[in-house]
C-alpha cells in the first residue's frame, strides 16, 4: 500500500515537472482552478472556476466502510457544474466491490450556494447546500453541508460541515461529519498539504453514539491542475481510527470515513477532474 502511494506521489511530482517546463507556462495568478481540490470537502465553484467537469475516483480501504467500498474497492463517478448566481451543483453515483465479494452502490445529489464571497476565485467564501443521498446500505438520507473555504495564490484551505437525517431508526437523529484541508504550492501547479476528516464526532459527548464512537482520518493531501490542460488530479489518504468508543455496537452506516465494528483501518483515494469546457 505504500509503494502504491509513493508511486502515486512520483507520477504527479513528473507531470507537475513536465507542466513547470513548457514553454507555455503561466504564472500562478492564471494557472486554471481545480475543479475539486480536496478528496473529502466539497468546494463550492464561480464564475472564474469551469463550469462543468466529470470527476472519477477510485479509492481502496481495509477495515474501512463508506464510499471506500466496505473494506474494499470503490468506484465514483461525478458531475460538478456552475449554476450561476452562486449556486453549485453536485452529484456522484459509486459502485463498491468489497472484501467479502459483495457489491454495492450510492447516490447522492445536492445544491450549494454561497451567501458569503463567491463572485471572484480568489478570496473567502462561505456557502450552504441541501442535499439527498442513498447510501451503501440501501438507507436514504438528507443532508444540510456548510462550506468555507479561502484560495490565494499560494495556499488554498477548505472545510465542511455536515449535518444528516438518515431515514433508519438504528441510526442517530442526526449525524455530524466535519472535514478540513490545507494545501500550499510547491511548484507550478502543484499543491501539497494535508486533510482531516471527523466523523460522528457526537461521539466525544454522547457514550451510546450509535456508530460505535467518534471517528477520525488524517492523511496526506495532494492535487495538480495543469496549466492549459482540462485535467486535474488529487490523492488522499490515511489511517482511519476510533478516537472515542460507543456502548453501543456499531452499525453498518455508510459516510465518509469509517471502520468495521470497532477495528481501526486505513484507506487511499485517488481522483481524476476534466473540465468540460
Amino acid at each position: 500500500m505504500k509503494n502504491t502511494f509513493t508511486l502515486l506521489l512520483l507520477v504527479l511530482i513528473a507531470i507537475s515537472a513536465k507542466a513547470q517546463n513548457g514553454s507555455d507556462m503561466k504564472t500562478f495568478g492564471s494557472t486554471q482552478v481545480a475543479p475539486q481540490p480536496f478528496m473529502f470537502s466539497v468546494n463550492t465553484l464561480t464564475a472564474n472556476a469551469p463550469a462543468w467537469s466529470v470527476n472519477y475516483a477510485s479509492s481502496y480501504g481495509e477495515r474501512a466502510t463508506g464510499p471506500f467500498g466496505y473494506d474494499g474497492m470503490d468506484h465514483q463517478l461525478a458531475i460538478k457544474g456552475y449554476l450561476g448566481n452562486r449556486f453549485t451543483f453536485y452529484a456522484n453515483t459509486a459502485l463498491g466491490f468489497a472484501r467479502n465479494g459483495s457489491v454495492n452502490s450510492s447516490q447522492q445529489a445536492e445544491v450549494l450556494h454561497d451567501f458569503v464571497g463567491g463572485t471572484q476565485t480568489h478570496g473567502a467564501r462561505f456557502g450552504l447546500g441541501l442535499g439527498v443521498n442513498r447510501d451503501f446500505t440501501n438507507v436514504a438520507a438528507i443532508f444540510s453541508r456548510v462550506t468555507a473555504s479561502v484560495d490565494l495564490a499560494s495556499w488554498r484551505l477548505g472545510g465542511n460541515l455536515r449535518f444528516e437525517k438518515a431515514f433508519d431508526k438504528a441510526r442517530d437523529g442526526i449525524d455530524l461529519v466535519t472535514s478540513v484541508g490545507f494545501q500550499h504550492r510547491i511548484t507550478g501547479p502543484f499543491f501539497a498539504g494535508v486533510e482531516a476528516v471527523g466523523e460522528d464526532l457526537e461521539g466525544f459527548w454522547e457514550a451510546d453514539e450509535a456508530e460505535g464512537g467518534a471517528k477520525l482520518l488524517v492523511g496526506p493531501s495532494i492535487n495538480m491542475t495543469p496549466n492549459n490542460s482540462r485535467f486535474s488530479f488529487s490523492v488522499c489518504g490515511g489511517p482511519v481510527f476510533y478516537a472515542t468508543r460507543s456502548t453501543v455496537i456499531s452499525s453498518t452506516a455508510i459516510r465518509d470515513v469509517g471502520t468495521l465494528a470497532s477495528q481501526n483501518g486505513y484507506t487511499i483515494r485517488a481522483m481524476v477532474s476534466f473540465n468540460l469546457r
